[in-house]
């Protein structure tokens, strides 16, 4: 389970990163992919999970994977004991804990999956792959079992990255993702301290809240927040959900949720300072914008006055894609002496106050 677990997780990334590309294709024979698989299979993960692998029903799908993601440009070689190790400490917990804890649904495995793995295109990939509603009752059996779901995820992120980056090479994608011009636009006080994407794409509001990896239903659940804070505001406020930067405030609420913060009793401060509602008409759902930004960054009923976001000028030149730093995906146990961090990640000056996150 555990295998097939990691499995799915690789293919929804490699089926992904080939779709961006425009080079979607159909797997390779089963049969032909279920004798090569085997082979791979045997030399590198114990004998008792190999032997389980091979006799089970589903066996030439999972081989059909493997040989697709080795024509990708993933190294099965480095891929295969990795995951073997997975699913050896699986098998160790299951025989070390038979007893079962409650099962989970489908929305808790969803949260535990968003603070598990930061943003980005694996989260992405899983999220929206037709297979995670399989993944989520994978994870519920595992965590059944006596096993550290959110272990395996981590470690798994791992190998979804090294897919990612492998499947892209391929594919003659860039290696280093150009900040988008909407990225570089937002560097300032409205993104600071998130953690968002290089790519992030704010002309299609739909494909930029699936960047930062919300669906549909957590969108939701932050509109009503903002209704709730402004009560017969209907018009505003979908005025403001249409606003090219609104889903960087819901990114900030999600980031304050996982904090701990009390995201309602900021957002009261839209009620007490309604300085938002003056100027034209035709920009209120952008100023409604700027102000929820700027009322989550500081205690409630502590925001100084509303100002306009600025672009730092310094950060926007040393973005720029000829020389622009970027933030490279490290694995567990070694760092970059001095790694470099896209500027709207880094943390920015605290302001008078109050403090930001």
């Amino acid at each position: 389970m555990a295998f097939r677990l990691v499995m799915a997780i690789a293919d929804a990334v490699r089926r992904q990163q080939q779709k961006k590309a425009g080079k979607v294709g159909e797997l390779p024979d089963a049969e032909k992919s279920a004798a090569e698989a085997s082979e791979e299979v045997k030399k590198f993960l114990p004998d008792d999970i190999s032997t389980a692998l091979l006799e089970g029903a589903d066996w030439p799908q999972l081989a059909q994977q493997l040989m697709a993601l080795k024509a990708a440009g993933v190294d099965l070689e480095t891929m295969l004991p990795r995951v073997g190790e997975i699913t050896v400490t699986v098998r160790d917990q299951v025989a070390a804990n038979a007893e079962k804890v409650k099962r989970e649904g489908t929305e808790e495995w969803a949260k535990a999956l968003r603070e598990t793995l930061p943003a980005g295109p694996v989260r992405e990939a899983i999220l929206w792959s037709p297979a995670w509603p399989e993944m989520a009752k994978t994870m519920a059996k595992l965590d059944e079992r006596g096993v550290d779901v959110r272990a395996i995820l981590a470690s798994a992120h791992e190998e979804g990255v090294g897919v990612d980056q492998a499947v892209a090479k391929v594919l003659s994608a860039a290696e280093v993702p150009t900040t988008s011009r909407d990225a570089m636009l937002s560097y300032g006080p409205m993104t600071r301290g998130l953690d968002l994407p290089k790519d992030l794409d704010l002309s299609d509001r739909s494909r930029a809240l699936r960047q930062l990896g919300f669906d549909p239903q957590e969108h939701g659940r932050f509109v009503r927040m903002v209704q709730e804070a402004l009560p017969e505001r209907d018009r505003e406020i979908g005025l403001m959900i249409t606003a090219k930067h609104w889903p960087i405030v819901v990114a900030r609420m999600d980031k304050m949720e996982r904090d701990e913060m009390p995201v309602k009793e900021h957002l009261a401060g839209l009620a007490e300072d309604t300085s938002w509602g003056d100027g034209r008409p035709d920009q209120i759902g952008t100023r409604l914008v700027q102000a929820a930004s700027h009322v989550l960054q500081y205690p409630p009923g502590r925001a100084p006055e509303v100002g306009r976001p600025k672009v730092s000028t310094a950060a926007a030149r040393s973005q720029s894609p000829s020389v622009g730093p970027t933030k490279a995906t490290a694995s567990k146990g070694a760092a970059p002496t001095e790694p470099a961090v896209a500027p709207h990640r880094e943390a920015g000056p605290v302001a008078k106050g109050g403090k930001t996150r």
